[in-house]
């Protein structure tokens, strides 16, 4: 059974298209690729003053940095880890060791994104069709467009574009 499983990766491997093949060498640049380490992470702490977390990294010698780089706390993916990705600024002025990186952006939680979308549709889906007999007026929107046709009006109120 193992020589047969041994047998089976020797095959995977050699029909996956990553062995070597004759030809030239091409080299592609690109302005972000996830992935590529150029750090490490060594110290993690809350200030007490501000109540901030502070993240203290080493980069790799010969990288510099300039002074408008920002960091931010990315996802590995939906079910992976984060991890801190830098993102190169434009400044001419460089960051020197024991400066601190100002442009961050925080970790944005998954859970609380897909909170945020399913309240939103439901008040949405809520203010277009109003419960039956409330006597509250309805939205009906144009299609392609931010504007819509109110029925049901009280008498005297003005219909128009759609509530935002």
């Amino acid at each position: 059974m193992l020589l047969v499983a041994a047998g089976f990766l020797a095959y995977a491997v050699a029909h996956s298209g990553r062995g070597a093949v004759s030809g030239y060498t091409l080299i592609a640049k690109f302005n972000d690729i996830d992935g590529v380490k150029v750090g490490s992470v060594i110290a993690e702490r809350i200030d007490p003053q501000s109540y901030l977390a502070v993240v203290t990294l080493s980069v790799q010698d010969g990288l510099q940095l300039s002074k408008d780089s920002s960091a931010s706390v990315t996802s590995d993916g939906l079910l992976g880890g984060k991890y801190l990705a830098l993102a190169a600024g434009g400044d001419t002025t460089m960051l020197q060791p024991g400066q601190t990186i100002t442009i961050t952006q925080s970790s944005i939680s998954l859970e609380q994104l897909l909170g945020k979308f399913i309240f939103s549709v439901t008040d949405l889906v809520g203010a277009m069709k109003p419960a039956p007999g409330s006597g509250k007026p309805s939205v009906t929107p144009t299609p392609g467009t931010t504007q819509g046709t109110i029925t049901g009006t009280t008498p005297g109120a003005s219909a128009g574009a759609a509530p935002k």
